[in-house]
C-alpha cells in the first residue's frame, strides 16, 4: 500500500501570496488593539522585537524547507533532525495554536462584518464556507486569496492615506508614551504582535504542493516576511498617531476607528469591508495549512491515521481540513478574541522554539544562515512566550502536557500491542 501524498501545484507567487493572506489579516486588524493596552505606543518597540524574533524563526523554517520538502512544516522538520518527540511537540503547538488563530480570524471577520448579535453564528459560517473551499483543491485556495490579498493592500492604502492628513494626537510619541507599560507590557505586546508574523509557516507546511520547493519556499517565505513588515509598520504608525495609544487601546476597530477620525468617513465601509476580507484571506490560508500538518502527524501515527486520507480527484487532505473546521466552530461558539490570540502565540512559539533548535542542529551544505538568528529566535520564543497574559501560558501549557500524554499513551498501548 502506497504511501498518500499531494501534488505539487504552487508557483513562488502562490506561495509569497498564501503566506501574505495569512499574516496581513491577523496582524494589522486584530492584534494592535490588545498590543496597544499591553505597552501604549511601545508597541511599536514591541513590533520591532516581534520581528525581529520572527526573523529569525523565518529563516530557520526556510533553512529547514529547503532540505525536507515536505508537508507538516516544522513537526516533519523536528522528526527529521532531532527525533519523534520534538516533531510531535513542535506539531502539537502549531496545531492547537493554529486552530485558536482560526477562531480568532472568524471571530474578527464576524466583527466588522455581522449585525449585533449575529457575530458567532457568522462566524461560525465563514469557516464552513472557507473548509469547503479547502476542499476542492489547493489551487482554488491559493487563487482566492490572492485576490483578496491585492484588495486588502488596496484597503489599507485608503487608510494609511486618511491617517496621513489627519492631526497628531497629542503626545503619542513622547518618552512617558513609549514606556507607559514598562518592559514587561512591550514584552507582552511583542508577545500578541508576534501573532501577525507567523504566516509565513503555511508556505512551508505546504511543502509538498510546491513545485521546486528547495528553491521557492525559502524565497517565498522572505518575501512574504519583508513584505507584511512594511504594512505593519505603516498601520501601526498611522493608527497611534491618529487615535493616541489610548484610544487604540479601547478600539476594537482600530484601522476603520482611525479612518473615521481623519474625517474620511466614507472610506470607513471601504475599510470594514477590507478588514473582513483580510480576516477570510488569513482564516482560509489557516485552515488549509493546519490540514496539512494535521494530515502529516496522522500519517506518522501521531494523530488517528483516519485523518491521513487524500482525495482521489481534489487531492487534499480532506478528512483532515474537516476535523480541524469542525473544532474551530466549536471553539468560535466559546471563546473571546483576546484570549484567542493570546493562545494562539503560546501554541506557534512553541512551534517555532522546535524550529529554531532543529535549524541550529543543521550542518554542511544545508546550512543558509548564521547560527546566531536561531539562537535569537529561540531565546526570543521562550521570552516571549513566558510574558504573554498568564491565562493564555496556563491554558498553553495544560494542553501542550494534554499532548504529550497522549501520545505517550499511545506509545504504551502500541508496545503493549
Amino acid at each position: 500500500m502506497s504511501t498518500p501524498s499531494l501534488q505539487r501545484r504552487l508557483g513562488l507567487a502562490d506561495a509569497v501570496f498564501l503566506g501574505l493572506g495569512s499574516m496581513i489579516g491577523a496582524g494589522v486588524f486584530a492584534a494592535f488593539g490588545p498590543a496597544a493596552a499591553a505597552a501604549g505606543s511601545g508597541l511599536l518597540i514591541g513590533l520591532a522585537l516581534a520581528a525581529i524574533v520572527a526573523f529569525g524563526n523565518a529563516t530557520s523554517t526556510a533553512q529547514l524547507a529547503a532540505v525536507h520538502p515536505t508537508s507538516g512544516g516544522t513537526y516533519a522538520y523536528g522528526r527529521a533532525e532531532l527525533g519523534p518527540w520534538w516533531g510531535f511537540v513542535a506539531g502539537w503547538g502549531f496545531v492547537i495554536g493554529k486552530i485558536a488563530s482560526c477562531a480568532a480570524m472568524a471571530l474578527t471577520f464576524a466583527a466588522y462584518a455581522a449585525p449585533p448579535g449575529w457575530e458567532r453564528p457568522v462566524a461560525i459560517v465563514a469557516v464552513a464556507a472557507l473548509a469547503t473551499v479547502n476542499w476542492f483543491g489547493i489551487t482554488r485556495t491559493a487563487q482566492l486569496t490572492r485576490v483578496i490579498v491585492v484588495f486588502v493592500l488596496l484597503t489599507l492604502a485608503v487608510a494609511v492615506s486618511a491617517g496621513a492628513t489627519a492631526p497628531d494626537a497629542p503626545g503619542w510619541l513622547a518618552p512617558g508614551a513609549l514606556w507607559s507599560g514598562g518592559w514587561y507590557g512591550i514584552l507582552q505586546s511583542a508577545g500578541l504582535l508576534f501573532f501577525a508574523f507567523a504566516g509565513y509557516a503555511r508556505i512551508a507546511t505546504m511543502g509538498e504542493e510546491v513545485r521546486d520547493p528547495a528553491r521557492t519556499i525559502p524565497r517565498a517565505i522572505v518575501l512574504a516576511f519583508g513584505g507584511a513588515l512594511v504594512v505593519y509598520a505603516l498601520v501601526a504608525v498611522t493608527v497611534l498617531s491618529t487615535l493616541g495609544p489610548a484610544g487604540t487601546a479601547a478600539s476594537t476597530e482600530p484601522v476603520a476607528a482611525a479612518t473615521a477620525a481623519a474625517g474620511w468617513a466614507w472610506a470607513e465601509p471601504v475599510v470594514r469591508v477590507g478588514a473582513a476580507a483580510a480576516s477570510l484571506g488569513a482564516l482560509l490560508a489557516l485552515i488549509a495549512g493546519i490540514g496539512r500538518t494535521s494530515f502529516a502527524m496522522a500519517r506518522e501515527g501521531d494523530l488517528p491515521r483516519y485523518l491521513a486520507a487524500v482525495h482521489p480527484r481534489w487531492h487534499v487532505p480532506h478528512r483532515a481540513d474537516a476535523a480541524i473546521a469542525a473544532v474551530v466552530i466549536v471553539l468560535v461558539a466559546l471563546v473571546d478574541l483576546r484570549g484567542a490570540i493570546g493562545f494562539s502565540s503560546f501554541g506557534v512559539l512553541l512551534y517555532y522554539l522546535v524550529a529554531n533548535v532543529a535549524a541550529f542542529r543543521q550542518r554542511g551544505d544545508a546550512r543558509r544562515y548564521p547560527r546566531a538568528l536561531q539562537v535569537v529566535g529561540a531565546v526570543g520564543c521562550v521570552v516571549l512566550g513566558l510574558t504573554l497574559p498568564w491565562q493564555s501560558v496556563l491554558a498553553g501549557a495544560i494542553v501542550a502536557a494534554l499532548g504529550v500524554g497522549y501520545r505517550m499513551l499511545r506509545l504504551r498501548l502500541t508496545r503493549a500491542a
